[in-house]
């Protein structure tokens, strides 16, 4: 017998701020983020964004002008207050990029995300 899915806090802002992300808003989006959130591009341990300026400049320059980007969920895990997406992203190449994003969320915001893309 399958048992409901019950969604966590921390899904519940992950799910926020990804349809801010396909609605283009910029100002949702952010609003999920800590203050010192870090965006760290696998293998790197070093982030790649740090700060939610630097997020909301970078997405907003970088991101939210492609009109056809968008991004569909494939799967997700949630552990704890880790929330692990299989996304494929649409409108940043001529193909989509597959990526697996986790996102760790403390206090119900996202305090650092890691992303693993496969190109």
């Amino acid at each position: 017998m399958e048992r409901g899915h019950s969604i966590s806090a921390a899904e519940r802002v992950v799910q926020r701020q990804l349809d801010a992300y396909n609605a283009h808003d910029l100002g949702v989006f952010v609003a999920t983020d800590s203050d010192g959130v870090a965006l760290h591009r696998i293998p790197s341990t070093t982030p790649a964004i740090s700060g939610k300026a630097a997020l909301t400049d970078f997405y907003r320059d970088s991101r939210f002008n492609l009109p056809a980007l968008h991004t569909a969920l494939v799967h997700r895990s949630v552990v704890g207050n880790k929330v692990v997406d299989h996304e494929r992203i649409s409108g940043l190449r001529e193909q989509p990029v597959e990526a697996v994003v986790t996102y760790v969320v403390i206090d119900g915001l996202i305090q650092s995300v890691w992303l693993a893309s496969a190109q």
